[in-house]
């Protein structure tokens, strides 16, 4: 159900971080990893579950806005996600 916005103290510009802002331009990260980095956690911080599917809420949207700036490798063993890296400028 909405909610009026003057229930809230405060409210704030929806910004997310570009993928050249998040990830280093070296390096493939997972869902998961991407998740956190997006809350500026650590990318393998310890989390509980129902933590982690929330922040998955936000990790997928993201990662599907910003497809054209990504690499996609596939996992690299069958029980592993695929990871997402920064699209180099020469592809």
């Amino acid at each position: 159900m909405p909610v009026p916005k003057d229930d809230f103290e405060a409210l704030h510009p929806c910004d997310f971080y570009t993928p050249a802002e998040l990830l280093d331009a070296d390096e493939m990260y997972t869902v998961y990893e991407i998740a956190r980095l997006l809350q500026d956690l650590e990318a393998d911080a310890e989390l509980d579950p129902n933590t982690e599917n929330v922040l998955l809420d936000w990790a997928i949207p993201w990662i599907m806005r910003h497809s054209d700036d990504l690499v996609v490798a596939e996992p690299r063993e069958d029980d592993e996600p695929g990871y997402y890296g920064v699209k180099p400028d020469d592809a």
